[in-house]
């Protein structure tokens, strides 16, 4: 169900300047093609994605839909921070304050879209119980807790941009933190 339409793990530094991590705000459905554009100009993009299946007249039609609509996640450095910020893709470059807890959270999505479990994007963080998943493919993981629509969820959050992918989870693989 989830992919991953481009992680580059390149993060080396470019000319000796360490890489900072950027969140582009970018126009509306340009972020496949902002990630295309960091392939050409060589700078690190993410963009977790997930699998959507259509039929259309007998015939079975797989997409890979950003998960975050709107955003793509690039490791910069000043250079290559302009190149990406010239590109006609990108309506807004946000600077990410804490790299380490942004780093963490985005790391623990992009773990959850990896286990192929059933994954939904949760555009407000409520209020919950900090969790850590104690069974099941994201074992350690820790979340959010939520009750809607009769599950539990866990929300796996991205305070920088305040939305969360919501996850599926027995109640009973859950441990309060």
């Amino acid at each position: 169900m989830e992919e991953i339409t481009e992680v580059m793990e390149d993060t080396g530094e470019s000319q000796g300047e360490a890489l900072d991590w950027y969140v582009a705000h970018v126009r509306p459905r340009c972020e496949k093609k902002l990630v295309e554009h960091g392939k050409i100009y060589h700078f690190p993009t993410t963009l977790p994605t997930y699998s959507s299946t259509k039929k259309y007249r007998g015939k079975v039609v797989t997409f890979h839909k950003p998960l975050f609509p709107g955003y793509v996640f690039l490791q910069l450095n000043r250079e290559t921070r302009q190149v990406a910020v010239q590109s006609n893709y990108v309506a807004n470059m946000l600077e990410v304050p804490d790299q380490e807890e942004f780093i963490g959270q985005l790391g623990d999505i992009l773990f959850a879209l990896e286990q192929e479990v059933e994954i939904r994007v949760e555009p407000t963080i409520g209020v919950g119980s900090r969790v850590i998943i104690r069974s099941g493919p994201l074992q350690g993981q820790e979340g959010w807790v939520e009750e809607r629509f009769g599950m539990t969820t866990v929300l796996l959050r991205l305070d920088f941009i305040g939305q969360a992918a919501a996850v599926k989870v027995e109640a009973d693989s859950l441990e309060l933190i």
